[in-house]
């Protein structure tokens, strides 16, 4: 399959062991491929490769921004590395990108791992969410940009906020910024309003919901237990949304059970 010269361009970080079973990581919205350290350092006999979403970190930034196309650009990158099939690894929008990405290339994608996933969110709350992105978020100075960070990171440790302003934010001519497209963000909110699916029949799926997160609605829990079976694992963790960077210990002993056994 031909490659679009984007999906080539793709920017990718590599983590763990070489020679490791390979692991496909998926961010969520504003997020970025270097957030995946923490969990891989973690588990680092496996073989992490986060990637820079389109619109996101230092990838392209050209639309479209939708689900069919990060699949299409997650599938290009597997091909570039010349890899058949990985374990997935997705968070909130990564997630959802996942499920989708195993329901179109089932061959591809070994087992999946979800952390609070978001999707077949409430449309009301995602246009609110959509609105409240098209604003402008500037910062004077690196200090108040962390001084944000920490606010909205609750629970993360402050090592780990530092590691997210020196990686992630940018700066342009007088102000500071996240690394992202706020088009490509809005355009996200929209996605995640899209009926849910589930991981297909017969693929391996950890899900694992944040108790102090509301991303993850019973209702589709529930589509997944029928469509899934013994198939699936699902594992609550204490935390907010951000729970592969505030339980880390925690998240990287199941991911490694699943994914390495």
């Amino acid at each position: 399959m031909m490659m679009s010269e984007s999906a080539r361009r793709l920017h990718v970080h590599m983590f763990g062991s070489p020679g490791g079973l390979p692991v496909l990581a998926l961010h969520g919205v504003t997020g970025h491929g270097a957030r995946w350290q923490p969990l891989a350092e973690a588990v680092p006999e496996l073989r992490w490769i986060g990637v820079d979403l389109r619109g996101h970190g230092r990838s392209p930034w050209s639309p479209p921004w939708s689900i069919e196309q990060h699949v299409q650009d997650a599938l290009g990158v597997l091909d570039r590395l010349e890899i058949a099939d990985v374990a997935v690894v997705g968070h909130s929008f990564g997630g959802a990108v996942a499920v989708h990405l195993a329901r179109t290339a089932p061959d591809r994608v070994e087992r999946l791992v979800l952390l609070d996933p978001a999707i077949g969110l409430d449309a009301d709350d995602m246009l609110e969410t959509a609105e409240d992105t098209r604003a402008d978020e500037t910062f004077p100075d690196i200090d108040a940009a962390r001084a944000d960070r920490t606010d909205r990171w609750k629970g993360v440790a402050p090592e780990l906020v530092e590691a997210e302003v020196v990686a992630h934010l940018a700066h342009f001519e007088d102000r500071w910024e996240w690394r992202y497209c706020r088009s490509a963000a809005i355009t996200a909110w929209s996605e995640m309003a899209r009926p849910a699916l589930t991981p297909p029949r017969g693929t391996p799926t950890l899900i694992m919901p944040a108790s102090r997160a509301d991303f993850v609605e019973p209702a589709w829990l529930e589509r997944c237990r029928a469509e899934l079976g013994n198939a699936l694992t699902v594992t609550e963790i204490d935390s907010g949304h951000m729970l592969f960077l505030e339980r880390t210990a925690e998240v990287a002993a199941a991911v490694r059970e699943f994914v390495v056994g």
